[in-house]
């Protein structure tokens, strides 16, 4: 069970990095986003603000908050660009696997460099041919004496350029059955040897973060690297991390619909059409008022799963939901947005446009809706089973 932050702490920090957005992030999305450019002037900033460690624990340098100020922060920064979230969203991933399965050297030596932005981490799961069969993953670690050889590739890995470490699953017992129970997660840093960044993607949205992919030809790695120091448990711990990844998925769908829905509703009082403002129209008010009450139905699960978490709760049919309805949602209200706006929010001068080039990540990413389903789905089953 996590410690809550204060209320007075939370509002605070929420506060800290809503001021950031606007004055650091806000004038320069629509340029970097357009150019495509990965905003290397925001990193010392999001560091003086602790925004490497949110959830890290004190004793390791972070700032241990709870996972619903962590919400609060990725809707915050996503308001204003939802790249920059990524700058620390699998970072936190990563953070959220050495913490909670990490051996105590693991913890000592890694979370403290996490937590300052020393080390920018990246979550190597997805492959070219395993995105959400995750237990399809070819890449394999073999031990040689004292080191793993690691070898495969790794697709749309994010942070994989500008990061410095990467948390691989990979299979150590490719014969395993169950086959989850043969992979193993390790901890890479850059730079090893053997280990190369292939192919930039150049992505509808999320634009200006990298997304490549991740080579391993014979890359060697200590046995230091292998999470929690025993084979065979990889899974469960990227599994793990990516509860708290669905959280910030959730929160950054939520930040983008808000920042659309703020977007239209201010757009709808100074459009004129028919001698007053669009507002006026029943039609774009019916809009508007299902805009807002789907964003905050999609907030109060995203806080409830975060407040599961942290009461030290299961928490995958929560954050299964959440992450299902927010980035749907996210969908639709940002086309809804669009359609307010009507041909200006078609062009690049107009922000709705991104908004709406942004929304499908969510649906696709950590783990795509069709799986959230499927989650949610057996929890159901097994939570009212006869």
């Amino acid at each position: 069970m996590n410690v809550l932050t204060d209320p007075d702490v939370r509002t605070q920090i929420v506060a800290t990095v809503r001021d950031f957005v606007k004055n650091e992030v806000a004038p320069i999305a629509r340029q970097y986003d357009d150019e495509d450019l990965y905003p290397h002037h925001l990193i010392d900033p999001m560091r003086e603000m602790g925004l490497f460690g949110i959830t890290i624990p004190e004793e390791f340098g972070g700032l241990g908050l709870d996972h619903t100020t962590f919400a609060m922060i990725f809707e915050e920064l996503s308001k204003g660009w939802m790249s920059v979230s990524g700058i620390i969203g699998t970072h936190h991933v990563m953070a959220h696997i050495v913490a909670g399965y990490g051996t105590q050297d693991q913890k000592e030596s890694i979370l403290p460099r996490l937590a300052t932005g020393e080390l920018r981490g990246a979550l190597g799961l997805t492959e070219p041919e395993a995105g959400s069969d995750v237990q399809n993953i070819q890449t394999t670690a073999v031990r040689d004496g004292e080191e793993y050889v690691l070898n495969g590739s790794k697709m749309f890995i994010t942070n994989a350029e500008n990061g410095n470490a990467l948390a691989v699953l990979a299979k150590t017992d490719p014969d395993s059955e169950p086959r989850h129970r043969g992979m193993s997660c390790f901890i890479v840093e850059k730079p090893a040897t053997g280990l190369k960044i292939g192919q930039h993607l150049d992505k509808l949205g999320y634009r200006g973060l990298d997304s490549a992919e991740v080579l391993f030809q014979d890359c060697r790695v200590s046995t230091d690297a292998l999470v929690g120091g025993v084979e065979g448990q990889g899974f469960k711990q990227v599994m793990f991390g990516l509860e708290g990844g669905r959280i910030n998925v959730a929160a950054r769908a939520v930040g983008v619909a808000t920042a659309a829905f703020e977007a239209a509703i201010k757009y709808a009082q100074q459009r004129q059409t028919f001698g007053q403002p669009i507002a006026q129209h029943q039609a774009i008010q019916l809009k508007l008022a299902d805009m807002a009450t789907k964003i905050q139905a999609a907030r109060l699960l995203t806080y409830e799963a975060a407040a599961k978490k942290d009461n030290g709760e299961r928490i995958d049919l929560e954050v299964g939901m959440a992450k299902l309805f927010a980035s749907e949602m996210c969908g639709e209200v940002t086309l809804e947005a669009m359609r307010i706006h009507g041909g200006y929010g078609y062009i690049k001068d107009f922000d709705v446009e991104r908004y709406y080039r942004d929304a499908p990540l969510m649906i696709i990413g950590e783990g795509t809706n069709e799986i959230q389903k499927l989650v949610i789905a057996r929890r159901l089953l097994e939570k009212y089973s006869i």
